[in-house]
């Protein structure tokens, strides 16, 4: 059922009163059809959502070298494509006038590499959109393993006969930049809608021990296990966009603190859960409809359960369900209960505001012992044949880029780091370029001005930021290798966010 039509009133134009029928004067037609003329016109002078949406196939030709391990895979096969997906949105105040924007780009990679985002920028720019500002444009990543390399070098990937990563990366920037375009011009007046479901999807990955150690992907059976070291976000938070009065959403965007790393192993190109979920979602809402995967804060899960392993496994033969369906088949229940609420209320007249903000955030210094440790490992990794120098290619390079650092970091102590902050009526938008430890997308929801945050990591190449706790542990993922910044920075990303955020709301009267 469509909501009610609520009709839109001129602001500082009060609704018209009833004239008592004692006090009416005789009126002529043509008075009250100049009347009349003036009401309409003052119905259509309304500030309008406009919102735009596309998706494109992003997958290469084959073979390609897959991102996300040390190990070199060339994929010649497709097992699902993989995709990226585009949300405009645009503020018009009640003359018409543009007063913001924001462009939206989820995709399925494992991260944004340096320079994709500019060439993205460039290759719409190109295409002379009439309004259209490069710099509010901003690409997310899901985070999967099996999808296309984006740097040169990181891997020894033949010459010849593989899709080369710069190869990819041109591919990308065009048909993101067809997407971009396509959206822009179809964006119409609408309405967005928003909701909170509940899915649990993501696991804690880093098992402590008592002995005060903690380690990714940890055996939890032996004696001196304690327990997952930090927290689990079960929630999912899900924006609907409406173009003029369909009652099917043209888009929606789905925020899972989960990285899509079901598969991660595997030789072929995998959308891992979000393609599934894109699958799903359009038999409840349409064949057409956009879904933008947003990967939350969640640096220290996984798509797989620690613990109970047996338990959950025996449950998804029982239903006849791959992992991959089951991620799905929770997520897609979390969005139908969020649609319950949000269709009920859309709204074609929210705030709209996009900052862009480039925060400079303390490094993470290498310590002396770091990188002799470092330098050791470069040598063992470099010391075998030619054929396994080659294989240990990407590992010895992660080493060398801490011994890199050592030397640069006392003339470069800080990173920067570009942040869009977005308010969309009563929801707020924060991004940031890491595998972000759940405890800091927490810290930001939790301390948020907005009824509900979404918080979109991997807006950037990546690089975990973990907590005090975690890098007390140690272990992959929270040692210096891992980490450009550190708990320090991951405070000032999350007092920088909210200062931003608490910016985009008018502070309560009684303050």
């Amino acid at each position: 059922m469509k909501p009610p039509k609520i009709r839109q009133w001129r602001t500082g134009c009060p609704r018209p009163r009833r004239v008592p029928a004692t006090v009416r004067a005789p009126l002529s037609w043509g008075v009250w059809s100049v009347a009349l003329v003036l009401l309409v016109l003052a119905a259509d002078l309304r500030a309008e959502l406009r919102i735009g949406a596309a998706a494109v196939d992003i997958t290469p030709p084959l073979p390609v070298a897959l991102s996300g391990q040390f190990h070199l895979r060339l994929a010649r096969e497709i097992e699902s494509p993989v995709t990226a997906s585009v949300v405009v949105l645009e503020k018009t105040d009640e003359s018409g006038k543009p007063t913001d924007q924001a462009v939206m780009v989820a995709c399925d990679l494992v991260a944004i590499r340096e320079g994709v985002i500019d060439q993205v920028r460039e290759a719409v720019a190109e295409r002379g959109l009439e309004g259209f500002d490069p710099a509010k444009l901003f690409l997310s990543a899901t985070h999967t393993h099996t999808a296309p390399v984006m740097r040169e070098d990181a891997y020894p990937i033949p010459e010849e006969g593989v899709t080369q990563p710069s190869e990819f990366v041109a591919l990308l920037a065009e048909r993101v930049a067809d997407a971009t375009e396509t959206a822009w011009k179809s964006r119409e007046a609408g309405s967005v809608g928003w909701g909170l479901g509940h899915a649990v999807v993501a696991y804690n990955r880093r098992a402590i021990y008592l002995d005060g150690s903690a380690r990714m992907y940890g055996t939890t059976s032996s004696a001196n296990f304690k327990g997952l070291e930090g927290y689990e976000d079960h929630g999912v938070e899900v924006l609907f966009f409406w173009q003029g009065e369909e009652e099917n959403p043209a888009a929606i965007a789905v925020n899972v603190a989960c990285p899509a790393q079901v598969v991660e192993g595997r030789r072929n190109v995998n959308a891992d859960y979000w393609h599934q979920v894109r699958e799903d979602l359009a038999k409840t809402f349409g064949d057409e409809v956009v879904v933008l995967g947003w990967v939350g804060a969640a640096g220290d899960q996984v798509p797989r359960p620690m613990v109970r392993k047996q338990a959950e496994q025996r449950m998804l033969d029982a239903r006849g369900l791959s992992r991959i369906e089951e991620a799905s088949r929770r997520i897609v229940r979390a969005v139908e209960d969020a649609w319950t609420v949000a269709k009920d209320d859309r709204r074609s007249d929210p705030p709209l505001e996009h900052r862009v903000t480039e925060l400079t955030l303390p490094k993470r210094m290498v310590k002396q012992e770091e990188v002799a440790s470092a330098q050791a490992e470069i040598e063992k990794l470099r010391s075998g044949t030619p054929e396994e120098i080659q294989k240990n290619m990407k590992r010895w390079l992660w080493h060398q880029k801490t011994v890199d650092r050592f030397v640069e970091q006392d003339g470069d102590p800080d990173l920067p780091m570009e942040m869009h902050a977005i308010r969309l009526g009563d929801v707020a938008l924060c991004t940031n370029r890491f595998e972000l430890f759940t405890e800091y997308g927490m810290r930001i929801k939790g301390r948020s001005p907005a009824l509900q945050t979404f918080v979109i990591q991997l807006c950037g190449p990546g690089s975990y930021l973990a907590t005090a706790e975690a890098e007390a542990g140690g272990s992959y993922s929270a040692i210096v290798n891992s980490c450009l910044v550190g708990p320090e920075g991951g405070g000032v990303l999350v007092d920088e966010t909210l200062g931003i955020l608490q910016g985009m709301w008018p502070k309560p009267e009684s303050e």
